[in-house]
């Protein structure tokens, strides 16, 4: 991966007790953005998953480029929020408490993605009681045939899972509230969310399946969410999903259907790509036929790797300079795996990395680590440091 010139160099400006950090490059998210939404027809509304990387600093340099934000608890909903104010919400996620949705019908969410009967329930006397009429949009988890989703990494539908509602009970949620039952709920439309780690065609099989269950429900219908689920591929970072076909794709599913909106909600497509974890190596040495490297941090900070299987890609960044009076060990040969300090196995960032001759003091930078990374690391186990956070054009660098 050709990293650029500034996350380089500041990865290795850093002092070593400076590190880990994460770095991430603003600039390029916003045209990685502009790009996305530039393949999207008009019809198509783009919302932030902001589960994938809620740093304040990220929601900011995102939102010329969206639509709106989808938050899926009560703390997402205050941080993203306070973080981009007056800026459209959409509460999603099982598991709503009634306190999470009162503070949503307070901070004035207007669109809520309804997971069940139960929760539709909660939903219709709690916006009674505010007083308020809000939008919404059952969620359907819609079995697909021919196998399409056969090739996601992570699937919420298709199959039993606690995502959204069997299409029979999607259905009579939405008779109910068509025929106004619940005159505080406005049926908006339908919501499905049904795999991740998929690419264009895939996605648009989906896509055109969840609009088709819809429209064949005979209830008028404003608009339809397709979710995200867009492919990122940790073995190829430059590799991008195919964005302009999939708003081609769209751009035929909207046309065939003008009286519906269409709304997707890509996370880790979107950030994915504009962070760095940087790290050092402080020691190296051999086990069994194999050499590891141990670095500072690891999965408790970046838990990509161990969350979903894979290698984390990375590059190496010598350091010549050395300053123990004690021998500096080295790799003897050409692979190497990258391990952290965790007192388990699993803390494995990337196994048989090509890296020939790393030494301890040699710095390391992880990439694709802007999406699900920080976020979702077990970050007290062991009790070590927290990275830094650096923020490379967003004015003075901030560190946590």
């Amino acid at each position: 991966m050709t990293t650029p010139r500034t996350v380089h160099g500041h990865a290795l400006s850093l002092p070593a007790d400076e590190l880990p950090a994460y770095l991430y490059d603003l600039a390029a998210l916003r045209t990685h953005a502009a790009t996305v939404r530039d393949a999207l027809p008009e019809r198509v509304e783009l919302y932030y998953a902001a589960k994938a990387n809620p740093e304040p600093e990220i929601l900011a340099a995102l939102g010329p480029y969206v639509d709106g934000y989808e938050v899926s608890s009560g703390g997402e909903l205050a941080h993203v929020a306070k973080a981009v104010p007056g800026r459209p919400l959409a509460f999603g996620g099982p598991g709503k408490t009634p306190d999470e949705v009162t503070a949503a019908l307070e901070q004035g969410v207007d669109r809520f993605h309804v997971e069940s009967a139960y929760e539709l329930r909660m939903l219709a006397e709690l916006a009674r009681r505010s007083g308020r009429r809000i939008a919404v949009l059952p969620r359907v988890n819609l079995p697909l045939p021919d196998d399409s989703l056969a090739g996601s990494s992570l699937a919420m539908g298709g199959h039993p899972t606690p995502f959204g509602m069997d299409p029979a009970q999607a259905a009579e949620v939405v008779r109910t509230l068509a025929d106004g039952t619940y005159p505080h709920l406005e049926l908006r439309g339908i919501h499905a969310h049904l795999a991740s780690g998929l690419e264009a065609p895939e996605l648009l099989t989906a896509a055109a399946a969840v609009v088709a269950w819809a429209t064949g429900l005979g209830v008028p219908l404003a608009e339809i969410n397709v979710g995200g689920g867009m492919h990122v591929d940790y073995t190829d970072p430059e590799r991008r999903f195919d964005w302009a076909a999939y708003g081609s794709g769209l751009a035929r599913l909207a046309e065939a259907h003008p009286e519906l909106t269409l709304r997707i909600e890509p996370g880790r497509a979107l950030t994915a790509y504009c962070g760095w974890y940087a790290t050092e190596v402080l020691d190296v040495k051999p086990s069994h036929g194999e050499e590891f490297a141990v670095v500072r941090g690891g999965t408790h900070h970046l838990r990509t790797p161990a969350t979903k299987g894979h290698d984390q890609p990375c590059s190496v960044l010598p350091v010549e300079a050395w300053p123990h009076p004690w021998t500096r060990p080295a790799a003897e040969g050409e692979h190497v795996t990258l391990a952290g300090q965790l007192c388990t196995p699993k803390d494995t960032l990337a196994r048989r990395v090509p890296a020939a001759g790393l030494r301890a003091g040699d710095r390391v930078l992880f990439s694709l680590a802007g999406a699900y990374a920080w976020n979702i690391s077990h970050h007290d186990f062991l009790m070590h440091p927290r990275p830094g956070f650096h923020f490379l054009d967003a004015g003075p660098e901030q560190g946590v």
